[in-house]
């Protein structure tokens, strides 16, 4: 055998393997129509939120499109939105989203996000274990999720499909991409898109059960937005402007009290928290009336202390960065009333919100100190810190001139209750097994729990315990806060149905337990408290099991 070398061999290489001459201009020419393609399309700024069932615990689960979805799979896909689904992996699970670019067949399509979202099983419903209707709380996570992704890739308009319960929908989609930022720069905002309900023409739109949603998470962002605000420039004086400019629009009275009314009251309890304060204190009066003058009203107190320092028996570093929301109860009921006079429910309400702050000062409140409440009870003022039984005691004193169905306050009364709950739900305290049952559907519904602390003698035995005055702010005794200060409140309401929510535990969220509500300040129980008076108005409030 012959083996070339050197320059025969490159030759006869040459001769053998010839050259082959590739022509890319065709493909060049095709890439550049596209990318001119691209540059002239449309940015994408549509996304769509439609919804699918399958069991979470089995992996297998080929998955069931929503009507609303699987009608958008076959008429605009073709049914490759379901083929690309499954082929992506497992069925997303309740709270997960799946999302899928480029499904519908045209060249430029309409929606250019699909968000798929896991609703758990298709059985799902009320759970007594839980308390909680698990169906609609998976919407809402479910949806919320979906938005805040949607909301990332600078999508303009997102419409959403019911998922089975419209309202829920909305809760979750307007929850989810609220955000405060209104001290930021604008240029440097981020961008919230608009929400719509996804509706065909040949499918029965829940347009009213949408509408309701919106309307409550709405108000549980206004309680986010007011808690949100710094101290510094929510004042007592400036949270009543936001009160009138924000309640008057929307057909509800408001009343503003000076410290000079609440004096010829004899609010003195109220009076002796904000003495330190350079800002005055002020009693908001809300009246919305729904049906006739002479029905009887239900009464909101909502604890307004703007910012709490702890007076004299200062806070700890930690806990005073969080106390500009300690005006959580205001807001709430600030929020609620603007909320049932938005949903016109044929009811009467009336809005009392003490507002003053706590503060370190020459004038300050001492421990030891005693003051004199509207009824005549002396109190004696064991630690400054525990100032909001005191601003809401006058409240109530004064909330029984209107002869009301009921009285609810709200309040951060004491920040044992996250030892307590965590974020789980807010505390109860009543006088009232109606209130309670009707308190715990409405919570059962909206997925913003309450549970039900004990109002006993025991502890009422503990704040009379003191032998110079009625009663103490603080009580004897080393645990059982949040029951103490329940029953302090409990020697100013003489009679009537009465119910004391404490929503220490809820203000604040680390933005982990719940999809549809970002790090900060909660607004929570907004929802709850508008489902309970709605349902006072309704004869059928008991809790249906699922199929």
């Amino acid at each position: 055998m012959i083996r070339a070398t050197g320059k025969l061999a490159s030759r006869a290489l040459k001769f053998k393997m010839p050259v082959v001459k590739r022509n890319y201009s065709q493909m060049i020419n095709q890439m550049l129509q596209i990318q001119q393609m691209e540059i002239c399309a449309d940015p994408p700024s549509r996304g769509l939120i439609i919804g699918v069932y399958a069991d979470e615990e089995d992996k297998n689960d080929a998955g069931i499109l929503t009507q609303a979805g699987w009608r958008y799979n076959v008429q605009k896909t073709h049914g490759r939105l379901l083929e690309v689904l499954r082929m992506s992996g497992p069925m997303p699970k309740r709270g997960e989203t799946r999302m899928l670019f480029a499904i519908e067949p045209e060249r430029v399509p309409y929606y250019s996000a699909v968000a798929v979202v896991g609703l758990g099983k298709e059985c799902l419903g009320y759970n007594p274990y839980e308390v909680l209707d698990e169906q609609k709380e998976a919407i809402r996570r479910s949806v919320a999720n979906a938005c805040r992704i949607l909301a990332e890739l600078d999508t303009d308009r997102i419409e959403v499909e019911n998922c089975g319960h419209a309202e829920s929908a909305a809760e979750g989609a307007a929850l989810g991409i609220w955000v405060y930022q209104e001290l930021r720069d604008p240029k440097k905002r981020m961008a919230v898109p608009s929400i719509d309900l996804y509706a065909t023409k040949d499918e029965v739109c829940d347009i009213e059960g949408w509408r309701i949603g919106l309307q409550k998470a709405a108000a549980q962002n206004l309680t986010r937005q007011l808690q949100e605000m710094p101290s510094n420039l929510l004042t007592p004086t400036a949270f009543a402007q936001n009160v009138v400019e924000v309640l008057c629009k929307s057909g509800v009275n408001v009343e503003v009290k000076v410290e000079g009314w609440a004096e010829s009251q004899s609010m003195h309890a109220f009076l002796a928290v904000g003495k330190a304060s350079c800002e005055p204190p002020i009693f908001l009066e809300l009246s919305y009336y729904g049906t006739c003058a002479e029905e009887r009203p239900i009464v909101l107190v909502g604890q307004g202390v703007t910012f709490d320092a702890g007076g004299l028996c200062l806070k700890e570093r930690d806990e005073l960065f969080h106390m500009r929301g300690d005006m959580t109860g205001a807001a709430v009921v600030v929020a609620t009333c603007r909320a049932v006079a938005g949903l016109r429910l044929p009811v009467n309400i009336r809005g009392l919100i003490p507002l003053c702050e706590n503060v370190v000062g020459c004038n300050s409140f001492r421990p030891g100190d005693m003051v004199k409440s509207m009824n005549g009870k002396t109190i004696e003022v064991q630690c400054t810190d525990h100032e909001d039984v005191l601003v809401l005691a006058d409240a109530l004193l004064y909330g029984q001139n209107f002869c009301p169905k009921c009285i609810i306050d709200i309040g951060t009364c004491s920040g044992y209750m996250r030892q307590a709950l965590d974020e789980a739900a807010c505390g109860v305290f009543t006088n009232s097994e109606i209130l309670w049952q009707q308190i715990k559907h409405a919570s059962m519904h909206t997925g913003d729990r309450v549970w039900r602390f004990p109002l006993w003698n025991y502890y009422s035995k503990a704040v009379r315990a003191g032998g110079r005055s009625d009663v103490q702010n603080y009580g004897i005794g080393r645990g059982g806060r949040p029951c103490k200060a329940a029953a302090f409140l409990r020697e100013f309401v003489p009679c009537g149905q009465w119910m004391h929510i404490d929503a220490t535990n809820v203000m604040v969220t680390e933005g982990k337990e719940y999809e549809y509500l970002r790090r900060g300040m909660a607004g929570r129980p907004t929802r709850t408290l508008i489902e309970f008076i709605a349902q006072t108005i309704c004869k059928d409030t008991a809790p249906k099991m699922g199929k």
